[in-house]
């Protein structure tokens, strides 16, 4: 995986489950931290929502290796926010000597 560039400052979060005060819970995206990526566009496609059309891209989001169980270590059902666009990660997968994870990742936007 020689010649990544990885030229692009975003936010990994994670969803964090906090009580609502009525007896249940709501979600609440926290920020790990930054990370340094390299983003490739991949496939896109339109789905529906709830009440509105979106269009789902798919993309390759490649980051520094780390240890199993760090905190800079991307998860599935975690997501990348660059500004306001948003990634949800759907898998990672890491290079044969670890110094990169490749994030299989989406971006719906409202159409």
């Amino acid at each position: 995986m020689g010649g990544v560039v990885l030229n692009r400052r975003m936010t990994l979060e994670t969803l964090q489950r906090v009580p609502d005060g009525a007896g249940g819970h709501q979600g609440i995206w926290t920020p790990l931290g930054q990370i340094w990526a390299s983003v490739r566009p991949g496939t896109g496609r339109e789905t529906s929502g709830q009440d509105v059309a979106l269009s789902r891209l798919g993309v390759r989001i490649t980051v520094r290796g780390a240890v199993q169980g760090a905190p800079s270590r991307p998860r599935a059902g975690q997501r990348f926010r660059e500004g306001g666009r948003l990634f949800v990660i759907d898998a990672v997968s890491e290079t044969q000597d670890g110094r990169f994870l490749t994030c299989n990742a989406h971006e719906e936007l409202a159409i």
